[in-house]
C-alpha cells in the first residue's frame, strides 16, 4: 500500500476512522452509567430497595473511580494508550455484566464498584489517545467529536431503557447496558489495530511507556494545568448534579409534564424526549446535552482555527451565572436560561480538554487527564451532597440555584487566573492549533 491510497495512516480518511472508533470505545459505559437511573422505580421494586439506596449505585461507581484514577494517567504513561485502553475496557464490560447478572443489591454495588474503577479510566485513556493522534493537527475537533458520541450514548439511555425494562423487565435493560459495553469493547480492539499499523508509518511514539514516571515528572504539572483542572471541577459540579434534579424541578415549579403521553411506537417513545424538548421536563432537561452532542464537533473545529481556548473558558463560566440564579429567583421559562446553559456546555470542555495536552509535558499526558479526572469525581462526589442538603434544609430549590450560580463564579476566577498564566507563557491556549 502506498502512501497516496486514500485509506493510508498518512492520510485524513484513516485518523479519521481512528477517531470513529475510539469515539466509540466509551459509548456504552456513558449508556450504561445512567442506567440504574433510568428504570429507578422497576429498579427499587425487583430489589426491594428505597431511592436512596439506587443513589448509592451512583456513589459506589465513583468511589470506583477515585480508587483508580490516581494511578491510571502513570499506568497509561507506562504500558501505553492501547494496552491501558483495553485492560479498562475489559473492565468496564466485566463491572456491567456483574450489574446485570447481579442476584442482590450488594451484588449489583460490587459490580458499580468495578464499572466505576474502568470508566473513568477509560475516559482517561481516551483522551490520551486523542491526544496522541491529534495534537498538532485537529486536536479539540477530535475531543468535540468524541463527546458528540459519548453523548449519543447518554441521550438514549433514559428512555431506551425505560422501554425495555417495561416490556421485557429490569434485567433485560441492564444486559443491553453490558452488550453495549461488550460493543464498545469490540470498537477498542478496532482501534488497537489501526494504532498498530500505523505506529512504524507514522513513527507514533508511546509516550514515556515502559518508563518509571518520576517525582519530578509531575512538576510538569505547572500553574496553567491547575487552573484548566480548578475549572473543570467547579464547571462540571455546577452542571451534572443540576441535571440530576433539574427534571423535578421543572415539573414543580413550572408545571411542566414528565411524559408526552404514550402514543407512537418503540422508537417514537425513545426520541420522544427531543420530539418534545420544548414543552416536557425530561425534554428541557436534555437541551443541554443535545446542544453538546450537536454543537460540540463544531466548537472545537472553531478552537482549532481561533484557539481563544482561555477566553472561551471564561464566557462559558460566567454564562452559568445568570442562567441558575433566573431559574432560581424568576418564573421566565426555563427553555431561556436551559439554551445558555447548553451554550455554556458546548464552550468550556471544547476548550477546556484540548488544552491539557498544550500545558503539560507530553511524557506525562496521561497522568495529567488522570489527575483532572480524578480530581473532577472529588467534587462530583461532593456536591450532590451539599445539594440534597440544601434541599433538605431550605425545602425549595433556590439555595441550589445560588450553589450552582457560585461555582459559575469561582470558575470563572480560575479561568480568568489561567487567561493571566497562560499570557506569561506565551498565548499558548490562545493560539490557533497548528495543523498538518
Amino acid at each position: 500500500m502506498t502512501a497516496t491510497h486514500t485509506f493510508h495512516p498518512t492520510r485524513r480518511a484513516y485518523r479519521f476512522a481512528v477517531l470513529f472508533f475510539a469515539g466509540f470505545m466509551i459509548y456504552g459505559s456513558y449508556f450504561a452509567y445512567d442506567a440504574p437511573g433510568a428504570i429507578v422505580e422497576s429498579l427499587m421494586e425487583a430489589l426491594d430497595v428505597e431511592q436512596s439506596e439506587i443513589g448509592a449505585l451512583y456513589s459506589f461507581y465513583s468511589w470506583g473511580a477515585i480508587l483508580t484514577l490516581a494511578f491510571t494517567g502513570m499506568l497509561i504513561d507506562r504500558i501505553g494508550t492501547r494496552r491501558a485502553s483495553l485492560l479498562f475496557s475489559a473492565v468496564v464490560t466485566l463491572g456491567a455484566v456483574v450489574v446485570a447478572i447481579a442476584p442482590s443489591y450488594g451484588f449489583m454495588l460490587a459490580g458499580r464498584l468495578v464499572f466505576g474503577a474502568g470508566s473513568e479510566a477509560l475516559i482517561v485513556a481516551q483522551s490520551a489517545i486523542l491526544a496522541r493522534w491529534f495534537k498538532g493537527k485537529e486536536l479539540a475537533f477530535a475531543f468535540g467529536a468524541a463527546l458528540t458520541i459519548s453523548r449519543l450514548g447518554t441521550m438514549f439511555t433514559f428512555n431506551t431503557e425505560a422501554l425495555i425494562a417495561e416490556r421485557f423487565g429490569p434485567q433485560s435493560a441492564l444486559w443491553v447496558a453490558a452488550l453495549l459495553c461488550a460493543g464498545s469493547f469490540l470498537a477498542n480492539l478496532v482501534y488497537v489495530g489501526m494504532d498498530r499499523h500505523a505506529e512504524p508509518i507514522l513513527q507514533l511514539k508511546e509516550e514515556a511507556a515502559g518508563d518509571r514516571i518520576r517525582r519530578e515528572d509531575l512538576r510538569g504539572l505547572g500553574p496553567s494545568f491547575w487552573f484548566v483542572t480548578l475549572l473543570c471541577v467547579t464547571f462540571y459540579s455546577a452542571i451534572f448534579p443540576f441535571t440530576s434534579l433539574s427534571t423535578n424541578f421543572f415539573h414543580e415549579k413550572w408545571g411542566l409534564p414528565l411524559t408526552a403521553g404514550e402514543d407512537g411506537g418503540f422508537f417514537y417513545q425513545v426520541f420522544s424526549n427531543f420530539l418534545h424538548m420544548f414543552d416536557t421536563a425530561p425534554g428541557t432537561t436534555s437541551i443541554i446535552i443535545f446542544a453538546s452532542m450537536i454543537c460540540a464537533p463544531f466548537a472545537g473545529w472553531l478552537v482549532d482555527r481561533i484557539g481563544r481556548r482561555a477566553t472561551m473558558m471564561m464566557i462559558g463560566s460566567i454564562l452559568l451565572v445568570p442562567s441558575y440564579l433566573v431559574m432560581g429567583f424568576t418564573a421566565i421559562p426555563p427553555v431561556f436560561p436551559m439554551v445558555v446553559l447548553g451554550a455554556a456546555f458546548v464552550l468550556v470542555p471544547a476548550a477546556m480538554w484540548p488544552s491539557v495536552p498544550l500545558v503539560v509535558d507530553k511524557r506525562i499526558v496521561g497522568t495529567a487527564f488522570g489527575v483532572m479526572t480524578l480530581v473532577q469525581n472529588v467534587g462530583l462526589m461532593a456536591f450532590p451532597y451539599f445539594n440534597g442538603k440544601l434541599r433538605e434544609a431550605t425545602g425549595t430549590y433556590s439555595a441550589s440555584m445560588v450553589m450552582f450560580a457560585s461555582l459559575g463564579l469561582v470558575g470563572l476566577l480560575f479561568a480568568v487566573l489561567l487567561w493571566r498564566a497562560d499570557r506569561v507563557a506565551g498565548h499558548v491556549l490562545e493560539r490557533p492549533q497548528a495543523r498538518d
